[in-house]
């Protein structure tokens, strides 16, 4: 049986869990040791039961506790060579034979657990989500792009579970307090998915059978989880969707452990 669960999603810290029969797999750590071994106890795990880390991409909030938690959990790290490249430094020490490098869209296996890393368009070195099988389930982590690209698409299409991002409000960001930069950076390509673009992709997803859904890494401060929620529900029930039959739809939140599949 296949275990997912978001441990953070937000703009300051993301994690998640996947755990089959064998094998606990952590993709990304932006919180510390102390809330990861905290969010780990509530599901009657612990720090050393981690057997490996998956990190989508640099940036602080999703690689800032992925160095202590390796020492912690005494973990390899997986991520691939550009990401490498530009966070080593940032991780501390660790064994050389516990950093491990992928190639992005090959297949590769971990305990019992199938892995596909997938490039997704992103301002950082070489961002991707993943999808991970087991037991005949597949769920994907599907955050920190700017679109849905063709690669994106055929790598979540089929997936039982998809954390998929919902960032940010488009009315609510152009009408907020970021500068024009960083409004444009999270507009672009390269930036984050709004609230309408996960809600038409949402769609897609149902239709080739995905059963639960998690609008993920909402921006605290250009989006609210009511609204992210309302828009992919409606999209799904202008699309014939019965979301409370066909489907589980939710929010996750930050520092806050949900239970997806």
């Amino acid at each position: 049986m296949l275990r997912f669960y978001s441990i953070s999603s937000c703009s300051r810290a993301n994690a998640v869990l996947v755990s089959s029969e064998k094998t606990n797999i952590l993709i990304d750590c932006g919180l510390s040791g102390k809330k990861l071994s905290q969010a780990l106890d509530l599901i009657d795990m612990h720090m050393e039961d981690i057997d490996a880390i998956l990190v989508t991409h640099e940036h602080s909030d999703h690689i800032a506790g992925v160095g202590v938690a390796a020492r912690m959990a005494k973990a390899k790290v997986y991520a691939n060579g550009p990401t490498w490249e530009v966070m080593e430094s940032t991780l501390g020490t660790l064994p050389e034979e516990n950093k491990l490098v992928f190639d992005s869209g090959r297949t590769f296996e971990i305990g019992d657990i199938a892995i596909s890393g997938f490039r997704t368009p992103h301002d950082a070195a070489a961002s991707v989500g993943y999808t991970l099988a087991a037991g005949g389930k597949k769920v994907a982590v599907a955050t920190d792009m700017g679109h849905i690209t063709e690669n994106a698409r055929a790598a979540l299409l089929g997936c039982d579970a998809v954390m998929l991002e919902s960032n940010h409000d488009i009315k609510m960001l152009q009408n907020g307090t970021y500068p024009a930069s960083l409004k444009r950076r999270i507009l672009s390509e390269y930036g984050h998915l709004s609230n309408p673009d996960c809600a038409a992709f949402a769609v897609e997803l149902v239709k080739n059978g995905t059963t639960s859904i998690t609008l993920s890494h909402l921006s605290e401060e250009n989006n609210l989880p009511a609204l992210a929620y309302k828009e992919t529900c409606l999209a799904l029930q202008q699309a014939g969707v019965d979301v409370e039959k066909d489907l589980r739809l939710s929010v996750a939140r930050c520092m806050s452990l949900k239970q997806i599949l």
